[in-house]
């Protein structure tokens, strides 16, 4: 039962995160913008890289990219089954779900979108253009538009090496595979004590004997 769900929590996530995208793609322009209120924006924006916009250069740095994530994948998939044949905590079951669902999304982004997309340079990008896509297999970027500047402002100026600078929280623009990712690994960080608790039946008792 644990592996029908994690498939729909896998599938979900899928769905919602390519959804989005595809909508983002097929709408808007790169850098356009919709303000929903003060504190969430829809910001279209492509990640040629990996997290925090670090990057690894040229087509090689983008192809090593694409085949980390497919190898990534499949070692959760892996690791997934494993967990679930060993019955482990059904929140812990739940948490691998949606990093492994992040990270396929991603991966979708990486290895199909530069060859079913045109480009979103001042134009909204066309889906499986006569022409071809913008890019080749394993090559594609991955579309964020999750934006929330909570706040803004400035460092007061007695504050160390920033001090006067501009700051806002939260800058990073993101996406629902992100998200899914993140919430799944804060999930096994604030859990760990109650995933991985001994279990009373496995443990020995001391030999008392004489």
């Amino acid at each position: 039962m644990k592996g029908y769900k994690a498939a729909i929590i896998i599938l979900s996530i899928i769905l919602i995160d390519q959804a989005t995208k595809i909508w983002v793609k097929s709408n808007m322009m790169l850098s356009q913008e919709y303000i929903i209120t003060d504190w969430f924006r829809i910001h279209f924006t492509e990640n040629p890289g990996m997290a925090f916009g670090m990057m690894l250069p040229g087509v090689w740095g983008k192809l090593f990219l694409s085949i980390f994530r497919l190898f990534a994948v499949v070692g959760g998939v892996w690791y997934l089954r494993k967990i679930i044949y060993e019955k482990a905590h059904w929140g812990f079951v739940t948490a691998a779900s949606m990093v492994l669902a992040g990270a396929m999304g991603n991966m979708i982004d990486g290895t199909f979108y530069g060859v079913i997309f045109s480009e979103s340079h001042h134009q909204v990008a066309q889906l499986f253009p006569a022409e071809g896509g913008y890019s080749g297999w394993m090559q594609g970027l991955v579309v964020d538009m999750l934006w929330f500047p909570l706040f803004h402002g400035f460092w007061p100026e007695w504050v160390p090496f920033v001090g006067g600078d501009y700051f806002e929280f939260f800058r990073f623009i993101f996406n629902i595979a992100d998200a899914a990712i993140t919430t799944g690994v804060i999930i096994i960080l604030l859990f760990q004590g109650v995933f991985f608790k001994d279990n009373p039946e496995e443990v020995v008792a001391p030999n008392t004997a004489q």
